[in-house]
């Protein structure tokens, strides 16, 4: 529960918010808003806080409609980060992302705050590969980024009941079944989202597999015997929808797609 004493023999939420301010840079944070559930804990934290910040959404240009809307009518203050290409755009040149090569990630949403503290909402109970960030932690790939992760050590249930005590809007997503919020089709997902969402998102299925098939196209004019196995870029694309695992698996290394 919230009021449980912690390490520090204060209450998760006031713990949270000395973190906020103990290590709060004087320009302010750059805080990584996603629209999720983390993240609008997170930025009501830093708003108790009294802490200056700027609040920035990486659009990846996939992400569901549904959590766009939810940031530009409860969230107007949050920057969008536009990328320089639409994710589609790169795929038809780049190759799809998988599950090894999640070039994604560092394109579309790793790229931002450089020279910044950036204040996330990162917890060590979302997964076998957070549970080895830290509190304070430099950017293992630009040491110029400073994350600062205050809510690290929070379960889920410390997330919600934060949301219900403080009366916090969230995405619609999470009360039609959705665990976890993020970009369309991800290959970190597992098989049952990936193809429950291409059932619910029509439109972009059709936007994917018009991408797979300019990819397919350019791989086969370059005499790339790699996608000889599929008869169409749709061929393709399905394929893709359906390599994901069965159950969800604990995230890995990210690996740029060769």
């Amino acid at each position: 529960m919230l009021q449980q004493k912690s390490f520090f023999e204060k209450d998760k939420v006031s713990n949270a918010i000395e973190r906020i301010q103990a290590f709060a840079p004087p320009e302010g944070y750059y805080l990584a808003f996603s629209g999720g559930k983390d993240s609008v804990v997170l930025k009501k934290l830093a708003e108790m806080a009294q802490v200056k910040f700027d609040a920035h959404y990486s659009f990846t240009t996939i992400d569901p409609p549904e959590l766009v809307k939810f940031i530009r009518k409860h969230h107007p203050d949050v920057i969008f980060d536009k990328p320089d290409m639409p994710f589609l755009k790169i795929l038809q040149t780049r190759g799809f992302p998988t599950r090894q090569g999640r070039w994604c990630c560092e394109v579309l949403k790793e790229c931002h705050g450089e020279r910044r503290k950036l204040l996330t909402g990162i917890r060590w109970a979302e997964s076998s590969n957070r549970r080895k960030r830290k509190l304070v932690e430099t950017c293992y790939k630009d040491d110029t980024k400073i994350y600062v992760n205050p809510i690290i050590d929070w379960s889920e249930h410390d997330v919600w009941e934060f949301i219900k005590s403080y009366k916090i809007s969230y995405c619609e997503l999470y009360d039609q079944g959705f665990k976890r919020i993020g970009c369309l089709f991800c290959p970190m997902s597992y098989y049952k989202r990936r193809i429950e969402e291409t059932k619910r998102y029509p439109k972009y299925v059709k936007a994917f597999i018009n991408s797979f098939e300019k990819l397919y196209q350019l791989r086969k004019s370059q005499g790339n015997k790699s996608v000889d196995r599929w008869k169409s870029g749709e061929e393709m694309f399905w394929w893709w929808i359906n390599s994901a695992p069965e159950k969800s698996e604990p995230e890995g290394q990210i690996h740029l797609f060769p």
